[in-house]
């Protein structure tokens, strides 16, 4: 395996990712941009970023890690949030923000400048266009870092 780095990617590849190998949910409906770690020849994992879900925390300037799915490869999780940021914080986003289920720790979060603003969102989402989805129906963690 060759040396890690962040390449970029389209949408399409990105949701049939995660889509194939997310443990549990599926690809976001749309994007502001997508990345993928690559070692040269194989793709090791993807994030996609967009506006945020929540409408009261889409004010323009807040980006969203909505999804992140990897093969479990070292260190890339961390890689693809370090990235987002990066890239959020050229587009002109002043904050990002993420989620995880409480189940899930956070290391890869935590090592790239996250912190954690305790729980948030509800088990389900009851809007008009609830589809019955097979999201899992518990709480998250909201994940936040402000760019200075």
């Amino acid at each position: 395996m060759g040396k890690l780095r962040i390449v970029p990617c389209t949408y399409k590849f990105a949701s049939d990712y995660v889509n194939r190998y997310h443990r549990h949910h599926n690809a976001p409906v749309g994007c502001k941009f997508c990345i993928a770690v690559s070692d040269g020849e194989d793709i090791h994992g993807v994030a996609i970023c967009g506006r945020p879900l929540s409408r009261y925390l889409d004010n323009g300037y807040t980006c969203e890690v909505l999804r992140v799915c990897t093969d479990g490869t070292y260190n890339v999780c961390s890689m693809l949030y370090g990235a987002c940021c990066r890239i959020a914080k050229a587009m002109g986003y002043t904050k990002i923000i993420t989620y995880t289920l409480i189940s899930e720790n956070g290391a890869s979060l935590k090592a790239s400048g996250f912190t954690n603003e305790g729980l948030a969102g509800g088990v389900m989402w009851t809007g008009e266009r609830n589809k019955n989805n097979t999201l899992p129906h518990v709480m998250k963690n909201r994940w936040v870092k402000v760019f200075q």
